[in-house]
């Protein structure tokens, strides 16, 4: 069970987070082309940092955790989808707290933010359907 423990906290993440999308309307899934974008934008300095940082003998990877699939011999598979994992968990979080916030105070400021991104917090509407807050 110890070679899958990096690979579960992973899929324990994407579990505990994953409701946000469809319970309270995150919308991070929904918007595939944003979500790839951020994930690129937010991946591509630490995957350099950490193969830098495995090439001058900085860290490695305990043999004992991840599942022994390593890309080019370098960083463990479940690096990499730490870095797609934990962005989109936290996007997750944002933006329910975002629409949570939104619904709570209708005319504050996380409200106009959730407009700003599309769609009205409380009915999920798309930007420019329905009335606008006055």
């Amino acid at each position: 069970m110890e070679p899958f423990h990096y690979l579960l906290v992973l899929v324990a993440c994407l579990a505990v987070t994953a409701p946000l999308e469809w319970v309270i309307g995150a919308r991070v899934y929904r918007r595939p082309r944003r979500l790839a974008l951020t994930l690129v934008i937010a991946m591509t300095p630490f995957v350099i940092w950490d193969l830098v940082g495995i090439a001058r003998g900085h860290w490695d990877f305990s043999p004992r955790y991840p599942l022994g699939l390593d890309l080019g011999g370098v960083m463990p598979l479940e690096e990499l989808l730490f870095f797609v994992v934990i962005p989109i968990c936290a996007l997750l979080t944002h933006q329910a707290v975002l629409r949570l916030g939104a619904r709570l105070r209708p005319h504050g400021r996380l409200a106009d933010e959730a407009q700003r991104l599309g769609g009205s917090p409380a009915t999920g509407s798309r930007r420019g359907e329905g009335a606008r807050r006055a």
